[in-house]
């Protein structure tokens, strides 16, 4: 009976040794199973780069398992015998290479100081600057051609650029600018647009409708309306105003010099570079009777053969010799040959010329240079003539 309880107890204690010594291996088995592989990156000395996966840890063991040998005037980075670094990566260089490990250079950073590293730098500089910077122009059409087909440009406005001032902060630091802030932005001259108006280009046509017979011209309503708005724009200010601009046109219709221009007064005004007709278009407000009264009765008292004086131009400041009519100073006469009475003077081998007529124009003329006894001679018939046969007389003398 004892006999058989020991051999019980033995049979139990093998099992229990065998049970043990089973776990024991199952347990390695299952931990060596589960050590992940890792990706090294292998870079031979040719330069080519290769990937494996591999549970190895030393550099040798990586190179033998992917069937890599060294040859003679090989190295590796990491050394062979030891094991792999952080950084996954392994390095096959020769020997005669100049081999720089990541671990040197942060080896030799270590033996730069921090004042060394400062002393590299410039301090930093700021600095307050102010720029000067230009404000385009805008370019703005207006289109007033009410759908016509044929149309041109104009332009009113011309556009002028603006012109403002900027201040940055500007920081420096070994000369280059490494930081710019703009701290205020000011408006010194404003833009001004250029303004372009899109109109019906204009046609006028007057051979059929202007008639001249015994010293008067007669217009269409149409052309009649024009002449009034150029007229009330070149002076409407008063009615003496607006017969003096209409007479300038007529007097040059009637003059051989400026008969190129046309031989009536509306052919004057559409003349190129002339009256405001050519220049602007601030008349074309005037059309449609926009113009007051006394300005379409100077037109018409002109266009019948009322003249309030014999020049030729004007403009809008005085010259000398130029007379003041309205506003316009008014130069450079013609001569009248209409009849009348003509009254020479001679004076020192000069000769001054009087002529009145019917229009109550009187001109002095003389044929050499003018001198100071003759503009007496014109002061005291500018106080004598005006009341001479109780007409009034417009004096004016030029140098022939």
């Amino acid at each position: 009976m004892k006999n058989n309880d020991k051999a019980s107890i033995s049979l139990k204690k093998v099992l229990i040794i065998s049970l043990v010594f089973i776990l024991f291996v199952t347990s390695a088995t299952v931990l060596a199973g589960n050590v992940q592989p890792t990706n090294v990156k292998i870079i031979l000395s040719s330069g080519y780069e290769m990937n494996v996966l591999t549970t190895k840890t030393k550099v040798s063991e990586i190179l033998d398992e992917n069937h890599i040998i060294l040859l003679e005037d090989e190295k590796t980075v990491p050394d062979k015998n030891s094991e792999l670094t952080d950084n996954k990566t392994i390095k096959i260089t020769k020997e005669t290479e100049e081999v720089v490990e990541e671990a040197e250079e942060v080896e030799n950073s270590k033996n730069i100081t921090a004042e060394e590293i400062l002393a590299s730098y410039d301090n930093i500089v700021e600095k307050i600057i102010t720029e000067q910077v230009k404000i385009p122009f805008e370019t703005v059409k207006k289109d007033v051609s009410s759908g016509s087909k044929q149309k041109q440009d104009r332009i009113i406005q011309q556009g002028k650029d603006g012109l403002k001032e900027i201040t940055y902060k500007v920081k420096y630091q070994n000369d280059k600018e490494i930081e710019k802030i703009k701290l205020s932005e000011k408006v010194i001259k404003e833009p001004v647009d250029k303004i372009i108006e899109v109109r019906q280009k204009q046609t006028v046509s007057r051979s059929a409708s202007v008639r001249y017979s015994g010293g008067k011209w007669s217009y269409s309503a149409s052309e009649l309306d024009l002449l009034c708005a150029i007229t009330a724009q070149e002076c409407g200010s008063s009615y003496s105003g607006a017969l003096a601009v209409i007479t300038c046109a007529a007097n040059r219709a009637e003059s051989s010099r400026w008969r190129r221009y046309g031989s009536d007064p509306l052919s004057q005004y559409m003349a190129p570079n002339q009256f405001c007709y050519s220049i602007d278009s601030h008349w074309r407000r005037r059309l449609n009777g926009n113009y007051p009264s006394y300005v379409k009765q100077a037109v018409l008292d002109a266009l019948n053969g009322k003249r309030n004086h014999n020049y030729l131009s004007f403009r809008g400041y005085s010259t000398a010799g130029s007379v003041n009519i309205g506003g316009n100073w008014y130069f450079a006469t013609k001569w009248y040959n209409k009849g009348g009475h003509l009254v020479a003077f001679l004076y020192y081998r000069k000769v001054y010329f009087l002529f009145w007529n019917e229009n109550y124009i009187c001109n002095i003329r003389e044929c050499y240079l003018y001198n100071m006894f003759f503009r007496k001679i014109v002061k005291w018939l500018k106080v004598n003539s005006y009341k001479f046969m109780n007409k009034r007389y417009i004096i004016n003398w030029e140098e022939v």
